[in-house]
């Protein structure tokens, strides 16, 4: 009886607690239904927002099959959730749908190597269980999304090779699993956030080709278990944090491309005893080339190209069996005594060696044979820019994986050796530049592959190989400036793929030349100072893709060949000094890209055309044609027994309407002419008399592109020597140019009466007629030696030991400018306004005393009760992009207030080093804003590179505190000046006087300076 009542009441129990079980089972797989489904209607949102021509790529996703079983899916055990996407390489394109965002159980999302575009969706913050996350090689844009942070469990993010415009988050250092950041390949900007210092797991950091400013963070150091850290071309600055090379961890240091500097440890290779490649490239290091690095036994690549490396190679290249590139190009390495170029025998025993540089260095001597012993594997060899003599080894022969050698720009002497016609896998050969004799060898038209060939500058002699005619591959060649004879091989000008030079000018070569047969996509054909002779080969029109045709300095005759008007990319004809005959083709005129043609010092005759080209005098060279008409129309010839009736008839016809125009003329302009004549005597009374067209022709030896210094709005200028030996500037004005006539009297009337230290002198001008009797308009200037202010900020001119402007002479600088606006605005007999007051305005002496010129645009003041008015009318903006005060587009007439705006600016280019149109100045950001900003976070990336690696001296831990307090008073006085409303604005005397306190205080800090510290603050004052 008491097991009955057992039994009953285990069936009792079973009744209640099996529908519950039941409910629970159903109830867990409504769930699963319910959490698959949410998984498959966001795969299949995703799958819409792409393009229709990739769909066919998942096709397998539709309702009829569990996501499961779509392609590129993965789902957990129990197939309940999608828990990874993995369609890279589908070549996907379209958008990234946000319901990406819903996948919440996603573990793996793997987008790359596709064609997404639009911005990456903030829903992918949703995605809580993330660990990779790679969406590289796609096009990407816009911003990182905001809450990427979010993504805790993140161990792998790789969004490089897209278009992201962002900066890297501070909060990205919440992502402490994370091991793999690689965002290189974007468009990046600002600091590289400290913060990931804080990241400990992180073995790979790759920001590299972006545009990331500032100081590579000391921080980085914590990362102990650091792998990768490449940091490519970005704009970084400064030094490299000691911290960097405590880390022993790393395989991969790359820092190229950027403007780092100071000395790398010579002890690098054994703080970083697992290196494999270190890329320095591209920086501003000094210092030796580290010998440790030649102990890594198990390095693969060695880069340190294009920096300040001073010394020999050291030691230890025979020590890296593994090696594949060593590349210390354009450096200063030297070799002494007669083993000074032993490291490239050593460097023998690195058998894998594929890349070798070390051209662009002092090294000197003969090349070894041994070179021949290097790695059969080496296909790429640089060794021009150096001091090799001897000849080329016949050695070289047996590297038979080279595919580039360049021995240009050195001494070497000797003949080309036929052993180079081995090399069948050489794609470009260049000796240029050498001193290498003989002829050239006929071998050298086995080397099929080649597609560049230059042995310009050299002695060669001979013909040129008719076995060329074999280079189908060839692009490039140039045999200019030898002494090579005989006629043009009619096989060159038939290769189909020589598609950007011919050169052959500066030879011997004769005979006519060669009709042009399939060479039709050539760009430059130079053929000048040579002895050819014959006609133009009407040919040349079959180069479709002609844009330079040379054929100066030769003997050639006959007409212009008609033809070349249908070669219609043609930029610059030249068939000077030759013997042509005929006329000027009409159909010359309709090459409409044509920006120079010289026709000079032949025997041309008959009209010119008037369309086209020939409508800009500049750009039309004609003398030397005695029978060309200039100004009339021509005559016909072949008139017979009525010509001479007709030229009677025609000198008293012209002599009539000369007489009849001149009288109304006279009267019409004799008060301009007054005008002009006294403007300009009045101008000169003081000094030198108006100098003749003919003197200015000599000085400039007949207005050459060797002596042009500048262009400008109304003119270009030239350097010329006058006769008395005074070296002078000398602009001439484009008088077909609207308003050329205004800036010239515009010009004389302001300096008429101004005399200043800090303005450019006028010595004279020139007001006559030039050889094709058109108006000559010049002013001859004096000459200031080191060029504009902008050639400085720009780094294009800099001092004898390679540096740029210092503090203390950028100072000087802006004080001499406000000085000559002070003078200009308040001290001058008429006050003046400059109205175009910008960087290449900006002269600077011998001595770097600064000195304002161009006075083109300038204008007069009147006083009017307390404030300047212009006098002219005018309401014409007036000034250079940039830097032209925001009033004068609002139509406010010129005034004194606007040039202290103009030289707010270049106070701050002169000291950011960035032009107030850089293309980063977008979306209201200005230049103004952007240095009021950086400075107010103390950030130096708004300071000028080049200022800063004078001013920290390579140490950045001494400049802060310096650096900051000057540069940011010396911009205050700019902001103060940059006001947009004129009446904010300083005076110029208040910002004259505040620049000099500065300078007295800067001055003051160099003499003060503690011990030990001496040479930096010296270093800065430029004392």
């Amino acid at each position: 009886m008491a097991l009955s009542s057992q039994i009953l009441v285990h069936y009792a129990l079973l009744l209640i607690l099996l529908p519950l079980q039941l409910h629970n089972l159903l109830v867990g797989v409504s769930s699963a239904t319910l959490s698959i489904t949410t998984d498959a209607e966001a795969l299949i949102s995703f799958k819409s927002q792409l393009s229709n021509e990739t769909l066919n790529t998942l096709s397998s996703w539709n309702h009829n099959s569990s996501p499961c079983n779509w392609t590129g899916v993965l789902c957990d055990r129990l197939g309940q959730r999608v828990t990874g996407l993995d369609l890279s390489g589908l070549g996907l394109s379209g958008h990234l749908s946000p319901y990406i965002g819903n996948l919440s159980s996603l573990q793996t999302l793997q987008l790359q190597n596709n064609r997404l575009t639009g911005e990456i969706p903030d829903q992918i913050g949703n995605l809580l269980s993330l660990r990779v996350l790679n969406m590289s090689s796609n096009m990407f844009e816009g911003k990182l999304p905001s809450n990427i942070s979010h993504l805790n469990d993140l161990q792998l993010l790789d969004l490089s090779s897209n278009r992201i415009l962002s900066m890297i988050p501070d909060d990205i250092s919440t992502l402490k699993k994370l091991e793999v950041l690689k965002l290189g390949r974007n468009s990046l900007y600002g600091a590289i956030p400290a913060s990931l210092g804080n990241i400990s797991s992180l073995k790979n950091i790759s920001f590299g080709t972006n545009s990331l400013t500032g100081w590579i963070p000391s921080d980085l150091g914590r990362l102990h278990d650091l792998i990768e850290l490449d940091l490519t071309l970005n704009n970084l600055t400064g030094t490299v944090p000691p911290s960097i090379y405590n880390l022993s961890s790393l395989v991969n240091l790359a820092l190229a491309a950027n403007s780092l500097w100071g000395q790398i440890p010579q002890d690098v290779g054994h703080k970083l005893p697992k290196l494999l490649v270190f890329n320095f490239c591209f920086n501003k290091f000094t210092g030796r080339i580290p010998g440790s690095l030649h102990n890594l036994t198990n390095i693969r690549v060695i880069r340190m190209a294009s920096n300040h490396l001073e010394g020999t190679v050291p030691p230890g290249l025979g020590n890296l069996p593994f090696l594949r590139m060593y590349n210390i190009g354009y450096n200063r390495i030297v070799s002494s005594g007669v083993r000074g170029l032993d490291f490239i025998t050593s460097l023998t025993n690195s058998t894998l060696l594929n890349f070798l540089a070390i051209d662009g260095n002092m090294l000197e001597g003969v090349i070894p044979e041994t070179i021949g012993n290097l790695s059969k594997d080496l296909s790429i060899l640089f060794m021009g820019g150096n001091r090799f003599n001897g000849s080329i080894p016949s050695s070289i022969g047996h590297l038979s994986g080279l595919k580039l050698l360049n021995l240009s720009y050195n001494s070497i002497s000797g003949e080309i050796p036929p052993e180079l016609s081995q090399l069948e896998k050489l794609q470009e050969l260049s000796v240029a530049g050498n001193e290498i004799s003989g002829g050239i060898p006929n071998s050298l038209g086995n080397l099929l592959n080649l597609n560049q060939i230059d042995l310009s500058r050299n002695k060669l002699v001979g013909t040129i190989p008719t076995s060329f005619g074999k280079l189908q591959n060839l692009l490039y060649m140039d045999l200019s400036s030898n002494k090579l004879n005989g006629s043009i091989p009619v096989e060159i000008l038939n290769l189909p793929t020589l598609s950007k030079v011919l050169n052959l000018s500066m030879n011997f070569l004769s005979g006519p030349i060669p009709q042009v047969g399939r060479m039709i996509s050539v760009a430059t054909i130079d053929f000048s100072s040579n002895q050819l002779y014959g006609g133009i080969p009407s040919s040349f029109s079959n180069c479709l893709s002609l844009e330079k045709m040379l054929l100066a300095r030769n003997q050639l005759s006959g007409p212009i060949p008609k033809a070349l008007g249908d070669v219609k990319g043609l930029e610059t004809l030249d068939l000077s000094s030759n013997q042509l005959s005929g006329t000027i083709p009409i159909e010359l005129q309709n090459l409409h890209v044509l920006k120079l043609i010289n026709l000079s010092y032949n025997d041309l005759e008959g009209a010119i055309p008037s369309g086209g080209i020939f409508q800009n005098v500049s750009a039309v060279h004609l003398e030397g044609n005695r029978k060309l008409c200039l100004r009339v129309p021509c005559m016909p010839h072949g008139h017979g027994r009525n010509v001479r009736l007709y030229i009677i008839v025609a000198i008293v016809v012209t002599l009539i309407l000369c007489l009849t125009i001149g009288l109304l003329l006279y009267i019409k302009n004799k008060r301009v002419k007054v005008t002009a004549a006294a403007a300009v005597s009045e101008q000169l009374k003081p000094q030198a008399p108006m100098i003749s067209y003919d003197e200015l022709r000599v000085a400039t030896e007949e207005f050459s592109q060797e002596n042009l210094i500048g262009v400008g709005s109304f003119g270009s200028v030239y350097k010329g020597h006058l006769s008395h030996g005074t070296t002078v500037a000398v602009k001439v004005l484009d008088t077909l140019r609207t308003g050329s006539l205004k800036s010239f009297f515009a010009e004389c009337e302001t300096m008429k009466n101004s005399r200043h230290r800090n303005l450019v002198k006028l010595i004279t001008s020139c007001s006559s007629v030039d050889f094709k009797n058109n108006d000559f308009l010049a002013l001859v200037y004096e000459y200031l030696c080191n060029g504009s202010l902008e050639d400085w900020i720009k780094g294009r001119r800099k001092h004898a030991n390679g540096n740029g402007l210092n503090l203390m002479e950028r100072l000087n600088i802006a004080i001499d400018v406000a000085c000559a606006l002070d003078y200009l605005h308040n001290d001058s007999e008429i006050p003046v306004v400059h109205c175009d007051l910008k960087p290449t305005n900006i002269l600077l002496g011998e001595d770097m005393t600064a000195k304002v010129g161009d006075f083109g645009l300038a204008r007069l003041l009147i006083q009017r009760s307390t404030n300047q008015v212009s006098i002219s009318s005018t309401h014409v903006l007036r000034g250079s992009i940039g830097y032209i005060p925001p009033e004068y587009g609002w139509g406010e007439k010129a005034s004194a207030a606007g040039d202290v705006y103009s030289f707010g600016i270049v106070l701050l280019e002169l000291f950011s080093g960035k032009s107030p149109t850089d293309e980063s100045f977008t979306g209201g950001l200005s230049i103004r804003k952007w240095v009021q900003s950086g400075l107010k976070d103390k950030t130096v990336q708004v300071i000028d590179p080049q200022l800063l690696s004078l001013i920290f001296h390579g140490d950045p831990s001494e400049g802060p505190n310096l650096q900051f307090y000057f540069v940011d008073a010396i911009v205050g006085v700019a902001i103060s000046c940059t006001a947009g409303n004129p009446g904010e604005r300083i005076d110029i005397r208040d910002a004259v006087r505040q620049l000099k306190a500065a300078r007295d205080s800067l001055l003051k800090q160099s003499y003060e300076a503690p011990t030990g510290d001496t040479k930096r603050y010296v270093h800065v004052s430029g004392k």
